[in-house]
């Protein structure tokens, strides 16, 4: 049996009104990979994710997820957006909302099934989340939410986990807490999650891609300076335990 890449992408240009937006991007990652996507606003990267769940067509060049086309592999993936536009105040259960990732497969007119409240209960227990079931989405904290929403997506049992920008809504305390969560998930699917946390996603992911319409793909999880260079040109800080310090020197304005 031939073994068959997560996600495999050939020569991918994408424009936006006559601009590219996406340059000749290739890369390969292979099942049960955790990639993290850097790059700057502006730069391609959730234009970059909404191509690979079929959201966009791109211009020129291939797309395949696990060996299929976007659309064809749309039920063996899942999506957390970057804003869920979730109304705090809506008198909803953490298990209701958990329950809305079996949507797609629960009939017309007919309530869930047997299956579907299990496949939701295995998610809500990888995602820590079981134990709060009955309580109001609303009380939850940010870092919580998150959880939720993540164990919605993983009750469609996906093969691949698209995030973006996870721990946007998160506080700084819950955000190690969070990436903690998806390197245990990690051991049950390939996860591909936009980030800004340059300091923090390098001591989770296995790959690093950094996007500013080219992309540069690094499949040891390591930063480098050429990527760094290229996505962002400019300096960047990070902070490794707790000292701030310069990545890129400093360079004149033009």
């Amino acid at each position: 049996m031939n073994h068959v890449p997560a996600i495999e992408v050939k020569n991918l240009w994408f424009y936006f009104e006559k601009a590219p937006v996406l340059e000749g991007v290739t890369f390969t990652l292979e099942q049960g990979d955790f990639l993290g996507i850097l790059g700057p606003n502006g730069g391609g990267k959730t234009t970059l994710l909404k191509l690979l769940l079929g959201m966009l067509k791109p211009a020129k060049g291939s797309i395949r997820i696990l060996g299929q086309n976007p659309h064809d592999a749309h039920h063996r993936v899942a999506y957390v957006p970057q804003n869920t536009d979730f109304n705090l105040s809506f008198p909803i259960s953490v298990m209701e909302v958990a329950l809305m990732g079996r949507l797609s497969r629960a009939r017309m007119g007919r309530g869930y099934s047997g299956e579907d409240r299990a496949s939701v209960q295995e998610a809500l227990k990888k995602a820590g989340m079981w134990a709060y079931k009955d309580r109001p989405v609303g009380s939850l904290s940010g870092g919580q939410r998150q959880r939720v929403f993540i164990a919605r997506a993983l009750a469609t049992e996906p093969e691949i986990l698209f995030l973006d920008e996870p721990t946007a809504s998160v506080d700084p305390e819950f955000e190690t807490d969070l990436y903690e969560f998806l390197k245990e998930l990690n051991r049950y699917v390939t996860i591909v999650t936009i980030t800004h946390d340059v300091g923090v996603i390098s001591r989770y992911v296995k790959s690093v891609a950094c996007v500013n319409r080219r992309l540069i793909f690094h499949g040891e999880g390591k930063i480098t300076k050429e990527m760094l260079d290229m996505a962002y040109q400019c300096p960047v800080d990070l902070i490794a335990h707790g000292i701030p310090h310069r990545v890129l020197p400093e360079h004149e304005e033009k």
